[in-house]
């Protein structure tokens, strides 16, 4: 058999499924091409491996892309775009394609189903997420079966944890684990697009400060610790009186006291304690002048 590239095999003037915009009008070139009979597909097999004739190759191709198609429907559930696992799966046609035998009895696109998904599995697990869910042989069939059982029965109970651990030769623990796996979503560390008003806040939404830079903190922490220190200052400096007027009148919030409660309860007018208060103001704020 040769050696030809799968890459060799890749139908001409057709649109890249990944291309923006162009997957429906892919997947529409796709369905408008013949199928080919069991006749005609022996045939071009034949022609293939036994005279390495890529135009055979390629029109076998050609006639089974709408299959990997109808097959990356069934992997949407994974969040990947759809127009890459077509690519991934065109991938697995090409090297079934180069490996067929026509005299196996069996049909191109039975044989082939096996090397498209192939391509597809291992794009899935290599994107998934940054950190591989499944890196075992046993674990990618757990990861891709346990997909499927999520799919039908949502959260399992311990009763499903045990038949799916049964059923595929594992223990509890790794369909728990692959559970959790599952479970958990990445998202983009960028924010998302501004014309996007339902997509998930993205990390980097919480790590941005929208406030002031940290020079700018600094120096009204620092204003403020400064103001703090002088009105204690000038606090100090007044007589008890004073102090106790300055206080109740403009730094107890939720007990600010009216000038007529502070008469009655030191026995003068009203006026007087408004004469204290302002030459004790008068007082602080040639501290802060100064």
């Amino acid at each position: 058999m040769s050696q030809t590239s799968p890459t060799a095999l890749v139908p001409h003037n057709l649109p890249i499924p990944s291309a923006l915009g162009s997957l429906d009008a892919y997947i529409n070139a796709v369905h408008r091409i013949p199928v080919l009979t069991v006749e005609d597909e022996q045939a071009l097999a034949r022609r293939y491996r036994d005279e390495e004739d890529l135009d055979a190759a390629r029109e076998l191709v050609h006639s089974h892309l709408r299959f990997v198609v109808h097959v990356a429907r069934g992997y949407n559930g994974y969040g990947l775009p759809m127009g890459d696992l077509v690519q991934e799966g065109n991938i697995g046609l090409m090297k079934a394609v180069k490996r067929f035998d026509p005299d196996q009895g069996v049909r191109l696109v039975s044989f082939a189903v096996h090397w498209i998904r192939a391509e597809m599995h291992e794009f899935i697990l290599k994107n998934w997420r940054i950190v591989k869910v499944a890196t075992t042989k046993a674990q990618r069939k757990l990861f891709f079966n346990l997909r499927k059982s999520k799919t039908r029965l949502g959260w399992l109970n311990a009763a499903e944890v045990s038949a799916v651990a049964k059923d595929l030769n594992v223990s509890e623990r790794e369909v728990m684990e692959m559970e959790s796996r599952l479970s958990g979503r990445d998202i983009g560390f960028d924010a998302p697009d501004e014309d996007d008003d339902h997509a998930p806040p993205s990390p980097v939404a919480y790590l941005r400060a929208d406030g002031e830079d940290p020079s700018q903190m600094y120096e009204r922490r620092d204003e403020e610790d400064s103001t703090l220190a002088v009105l204690r200052e000038g606090l100090a400096n007044l007589d008890a009186r004073s102090r106790d007027i300055i206080k109740r009148r403009w730094l107890d919030d939720e007990n600010k006291v009216t000038l007529q409660e502070l008469a009655d309860e030191y026995g003068v007018s009203a006026e007087r304690i408004r004469q204290v208060e302002a030459n004790a103001l008068k007082k602080m704020k040639a501290l802060f002048a100064a």
